[in-house]
């Protein structure tokens, strides 16, 4: 320890206020996960099905936590293989972008099932760029016109035929409907008043 301590004279306010702004920096980098859930039926139809999984690929890609919770009503507890195959076409759809951290399991009337971001598989694939080399995206799209020689686009020939242009065809007149005749109400005979 040093002779006499070493001590730095400082304004109080302004190191609090240094250390408030360092604690909200941290709390911004930190992610918060939190768990999202998505609950499915057996009698599930297609377009409920994909408008479900696409919910969950989004929750996955945001990073969060996913519960794919099977409930069961009345007599569908007799069958909870519907439910693990529905489960099972989940994980088939969003598979390549999660990991199963708990597996599909029946829980009274729910079966569920937890998954999780794959963080290498949501990461995109770094390509190495070799000096010297350009890559596609640094070269300009080729033209649809052929390039002679000196670089400029090839003239047509003076004395090259010129297309017509196509005729356009006109639409078909629609086909005539029939006019309904004017129905005339003809009084029934003894409902006249007299």
């Amino acid at each position: 320890m040093a002779n006499p301590p070493v001590c730095r004279i400082m304004d109080y306010g302004k190191f609090r206020y240094e250390e408030a702004q360092k604690a909200k920096e941290s709390r911004k980098k930190s992610t918060n996960v939190s768990v999202k859930e998505v609950k499915f039926k057996p009698k599930i139809g297609r377009g409920d099905f994909d408008t479900k999984v696409r919910r969950i690929d989004q929750f996955i890609h945001e990073g969060h936590k996913v519960k794919v919770t099977m409930q069961f009503r009345g007599r569908e507890m007799a069958h909870p293989e519907l439910g693990s195959k529905i489960l099972d076409d989940v994980l088939g759809v969003v598979g390549d972008f999660v990991k199963v951290e708990t597996q599909a399991r029946l829980e009274g009337r729910n079966m569920s099932m937890v998954l999780s971001p794959d963080k290498k598989a949501l990461e995109p694939p770094k390509a190495p760029k070799a000096d010297g080399v350009a890559s596609s995206a640094d070269q300009p799209p080729p033209s649809s016109q052929p390039v002679s020689p000196n670089g400029a686009a090839p003239q047509a020939p003076v004395d090259a035929p010129v297309e017509a242009p196509a005729k356009v065809l006109a639409a078909p007149d629609p086909v005539p409907t029939m006019a309904a005749e004017p129905v005339v109400a003809t009084p029934v005979s003894g409902s006249e008043p007299g």
